[in-house]
Order: structure tokens, then C-alpha cells, then sequence
């Protein structure tokens, strides 16, 4: 039976995930949607185990890529638990992209006509918990007087709505585009991957919730990264592209703490 409302419990463990805690560099890792598994009160939301262990259920190698990156770049790395299906932590509570009621081709029952108590409920118990984490690591590292980086890492699939999409990795900017800008151009110097900016999405489809709730105010330099999940879909393929990744994030940043 699929319960709507409290739809956490004890036997579902902690919200959100916290790794390499005591790191010492300057970047927060944030992965939002990192897993797939759904609360144990959500049933399967009426989805199928093949639309559960696809992209709409999460970002297939995205969690794995974090976690070398947090072990590169010696980041602190926060991940969430629970799949973006229940509740989609880039976006705020007014958005239906929250808790959609379809993910490209495929309905979600579970989803469908919640109301607002059932919102609230998930919203409380989900999105406020991992937020409050991420503000938590960045007013720490700012009472401390130490610098804050925040970059999200997610991955996206190669074919959107019968589509191929051709770029590999997008870098992705809101309104301040420093660390974006210096990446984006070690980018170009090596030609290895097709990079984009904004690319296979932008600020305008409102992926930049992450960004601009906790880096836009504090004057944080912040990317959002975007990996086609073709290209991480083994451990040896992650460690090339966390190679990759860690080494563009920390020219990047050395550059724009420099200006």
C-alpha cells in the first residue's frame, strides 16, 4: 500500500548523506540526486523496476564521480538518500518539478494529485533536512573564516525523449559564472571531451535551485556539472572523468581565488 503522507520513518535511516566530513579543501560537493531508493512507505509509486532504475529515478554514476572527486579534491561531499522521484531536492516546494506527476515518457501514480498536506510532508521531511545541511557546511566553513566552493554534480542521459544529445559535459552557471567562465576555458585547451555551457539544460529550466539558494547570497563561487551518464557507466570509466573533472575544479578555482 502506498502511504503519501509521512513518508519517512525511523526504519528508512538518515536523510542525507555526509562523506570525508573533516575534508580540508575549499570545495563542497553537493550531489542531489544521487540514489534511487525509494522510502519504504512510497511503495514503487506505481512505476515499474525498469522506469525505477532509470534516469528519472536518479543520476546513474553521479554519486560514484562525487565520491572521487571528494577523495581528489579533498571536498566534503553531501548526497542525497532517497530518489528524486519522492522529492527532487534541486527544485523548490513550488515548483511541480518537485514531486512530478511525469518524468519524460513516464506517469507517476504515486505522484499524482498530492495534496498540500502531503506536499508539506515530504517537503518537511526531505528538501528542508538536506538544505539545511548544505547552509549548515557553508556557514561553518564562513565562521571559521574558510573559503566555500559549492559545486553540484549530475549526470544526464544520451537520448531525451527519442533525441541523442551530442554534449558530454555541461558546466553549469546561474547568475555567477567565475568558476563556470575559468572552467569552461581549461576546458577548451584540452579538447577532450565535447564541454558545453548551459548544456543539455540552463538556468532557464530552473536546474540552478541548488546555486542560487546557497551560493548566489554569500557570494559563493558555485558550478553545476553535467555528465552524460554513457561516459560513467563503470568504475573505471568514473575515475577517468573524475580525473578529468578534478583537475578543470581546481584550476578553476586556484584562478578565481586569485581575482
Amino acid at each position: 500500500m502506498l502511504v503519501r503522507s509521512g513518508i519517512l520513518t525511523s526504519a528508512d535511516g538518515e536523510t542525507v548523506a555526509v562523506e570525508n566530513a573533516n575534508a580540508s579543501g575549499a570545495v563542497v560537493l553537493v550531489c542531489e540526486h544521487a540514489s534511487s531508493v525509494l522510502p519504504l512507505a512510497a511503495g514503487t509509486l506505481g512505476l515499474t523496476a525498469e522506469a525505477l532504475a532509470s534516469h528519472i529515478a536518479w543520476d546513474p554514476g553521479a554519486l560514484a564521480v562525487a565520491r572521487l572527486l571528494s577523495e581528489k579534491l579533498d571536498a566534503v561531499l553531501i548526497h542525497q538518500r532517497f530518489s528524486r522521484l519522492v522529492y527532487d531536492c534541486n527544485r523548490p516546494p513550488e515548483s511541480p518539478a518537485a514531486m512530478p506527476e511525469k518524468s519524460e515518457i513516464y506517469e507517476i501514480p504515486g505522484n499524482k494529485d498530492l495534496s498540500v498536506a502531503e506536499r508539506y510532508a515530504r517537503t518537511a521531511a526531505i528538501y528542508v533536512p538536506f538544505h539545511d545541511r548544505v547552509s549548515a557546511e557553508l556557514a561553518r566553513r564562513s565562521g571559521e573564516g574558510r573559503p566555500a566552493v559549492l559545486v553540484t554534480v549530475h549526470s544526464f542521459t544520451p537520448v531525451y525523449f527519442g533525441k541523442p544529445r551530442a554534449v558530454e559535459i555541461g558546466i553549469l552557471h546561474d547568475a555567477d559564472s567565475r568558476l563556470a567562465d575559468a572552467m569552461l576555458d581549461a576546458a577548451a585547451k584540452t579538447g577532450r571531451y565535447r564541454v558545453e555551457r548551459n548544456s543539455p539544460y540552463g538556468p532557464e529550466d530552473g536546474v540552478t535551485h541548488t546555486l542560487r539558494l546557497h551560493a548566489l547570497p554569500a557570494g559563493h563561487a558555485n558550478v553545476m556539472i553535467e555528465v552524460r551518464n554513457d561516459l560513467i557507466a563503470n568504475s573505471v570509466d568514473q575515475e577517468v572523468m573524475a580525473d578529468y573533472l578534478a583537475g578543470l575544479i581546481a584550476d578553476a578555482v586556484s584562478l578565481v581565488g586569485r581575482q
